[in-house]
């Protein structure tokens, strides 16, 4: 794999031991293990001691989350990662037994490029091994396949491979939005600053989903975020003509369909856009200042 490569994995979490415990068992059963493993742990204090008695147990590098949402706690993970390449990490999933040993493949045959892994969900009855790609980012803010799986602005929010030096370049998920599709907009993002996106299709994840465990569970919070997404890819990344109407018609519908709610979304949503704007800007006009 050559010895200049090193893979941490940035696992965040949030009042989840069991499921958790459940993720550790399948990394430590891995065929090779990570360089480092990193928990970001956003838990409350009595599950936050049952979580860093885990990442004890498990060899893990254990780190107090900052509190602020998901995407927060994503960015404090991976900026606390020394690995040469940085994989995000859920605390509802497993893995086949040498899924890392195939994400090591991918990295030093292309270590440049973002890495997305697909999903399975638990019980679920498959033909083959290799999952759909992960969607990406539609005008009209839901997530749709990629033409081209290997050239692509989709992300997997738990199971995606960055190069480190992206972070160190600055680039962050958006925090204005606590949970919800901000993700999408990462990949909108990252497409837009001129990475490559590629579907790691020799492995997949298993995705142990439970509704009702889930640290953040706000609808409208959910659409503010796809209101985000939407405005971001059309109106910065992507801005085409036709984008732009996409975007307008669907946040028309939803303002015809629920006028104090859709007010409400579009007024979160509008002001994340308005920051992540200005913070794209800064990003491109630092890198062209750059020597």
């Amino acid at each position: 794999m050559g010895d200049d490569i090193r893979l941490s994995v940035a696992l965040v979490t949030c009042n989840r031991p069991s499921s958790l415990a459940r993720t550790l068992r399948s990394l430590r059963e891995q065929t090779i293990q990570p360089w480092e493993t990193v928990i970001a742990d956003d838990s409350d204090d009595e599950r936050a001691r049952a979580v860093r008695s885990l990442a004890d147990e498990f060899g893990c590098r254990y780190l107090a989350g900052p509190k602020r949402g998901l995407y927060a706690n994503r960015n404090a993970a991976a900026l606390a990662c020394g690995g040469t390449h940085i994989r995000t990490m859920d605390d509802d999933h497993t893995f086949p037994r040498d899924h890392l040993e195939r994400c090591l493949t991918a990295v030093a045959g292309d270590p440049d490029s973002v890495w997305i892994i697909g999903e399975f969900d638990a019980g679920e009855k498959r033909s083959g091994e290799i999952p759909p790609c992960p969607g990406q980012l539609h005008p009209r803010g839901f997530s749709v396949t990629p033409p081209d799986p290997q050239d692509c602005w989709s992300i997997a929010d738990g199971a995606t491979i960055y190069p480190r030096t992206i972070f160190d370049s600055g680039v962050r998920y958006a925090e204005e939005i606590a949970f919800g599709a901000v993700f999408l907009e990462f990949g909108g993002l990252l497409h837009w600053l001129g990475y490559r996106i590629r579907q790691l299709d020799t492995t997949y994840v298993v995705h142990h989903a439970d509704r009702s465990a889930r640290a953040i569970d706000d609808p409208e919070l959910e659409q503010a975020a796809r209101v985000f997404a939407m405005l971001c890819h059309s109106f910065l990344y992507q801005p085409t003509t036709r984008n732009k109407m996409l975007t307008c018609a669907q946040i028309g519908r939803q303002l015809a369909a629920s006028p104090v709610r859709a007010t409400r979304r579009l007024s979160v949503g509008g002001r994340a856009f308005v920051a992540r704007r200005a913070f794209g800007k800064a990003l491109v006009n630092g890198r062209r200042a750059r020597p």
